[in-house]
């Protein structure tokens, strides 16, 4: 790792997730099938702190998010999290609710795509797992449901009414949002929420080929397109374009830049390095 990202020890075992890394892929599986991997306190922390060190790692050129079981993630566990808040004071109660926001900040902010493999329920906090990453393979027999609502709580949770609106379009997320009903995986499509249809039984391979394929890419310009696109949301277009001519200008003095002109004037394919 390299002492310019942290000082942070790697953690050598994460006690809520399951992880495996090749090829500058590294998969994440939430692993509690028998509750639909339903997330408990401990999860949400899991994924907030793995995110960065990922990060700081400099291994993970894509990363797959996926679920153990029937299905992606069904939120929040009943009795683990809606149990133990009813016990909790305001001040526990923020901290939580940040920590579930500081997940979403993380899926946002890390420097590689994440892709989402979409099976069964993505409920709940699951969903807005789902929204927060860059990509969505979902299966054809996949729904997506925004429970908030139905459990007396705003729909506008961990950034959901932030970026839903911005992926789908306002009037969308405010059905979404304010019934959470469930959406198959072709009305998701339809409005764009699905980045590729999958047959079932076929999204994890759909989302690791995906992932293959971002993570033999040119690394550098993915992160810098991914930190533009979350940055430039609420920018005016003067702003923007100025950030994009700083963003190339800097891309321009790259190793890739210029492998991709070595590579196409000797007729052959690059070799992204990510630098």
């Amino acid at each position: 790792m390299s002492p310019m990202r942290g000082s942070a020890s790697t953690t050598e075992e994460w006690r809520h997730l399951r992880l495996s890394h090749a090829d500058g892929v590294t998969t994440v599986t939430l692993d509690r099938p028998d509750k639909l991997n339903a997330l408990t306190f401990g999860a949400y922390a899991d994924l907030r702190d793995l995110l960065p060190e990922l990060a700081r790692d400099g291994r993970t050129r894509a990363l797959v998010l996926g679920g153990e079981g029937r299905g992606f993630c069904s939120g929040g566990d009943v009795d683990e999290i809606i149990g133990a808040t009813l016990e909790m004071g305001a001040g526990e109660l923020l901290d939580f609710t940040r920590m579930t926001g500081q997940v979403v900040r993380a899926l946002r902010e890390c420097p590689f795509p994440v892709v989402a493999a979409i099976h069964g329920i993505a409920a709940g906090a699951g969903s807005v797992l789902a929204l927060a990453s860059d990509f969505r393979v979902v299966e054809r027999s996949a729904r997506f449901a925004f429970l908030f609502t139905r459990v007396g709580l705003s729909g506008a949770d961990m950034g959901a009414a932030y970026l839903l609106p911005r992926v789908v379009g306002l009037g969308h997320a405010t059905r979404l949002l304010m019934l959470g009903e469930p959406v198959g995986s072709e009305e998701a499509q339809r409005i764009g929420l699905v980045s590729e249809l999958t047959e079932d039984g076929r999204a994890g391979e759909a989302a690791a080929a995906l992932a293959k394929r971002l993570a033999e890419g040119p690394a550098l310009a993915y992160a810098q397109t991914k930190a533009l696109l979350t940055a430039e949301l609420d920018m005016p277009l003067g702003a923007a374009i100025e950030m994009d001519a700083a963003t190339q200008a800097l891309l321009m003095t790259s190793a890739d830049y210029a492998e991709f002109h070595a590579a196409f004037t000797g007729k052959r394919p690059p070799k992204w390095e990510g630098r």
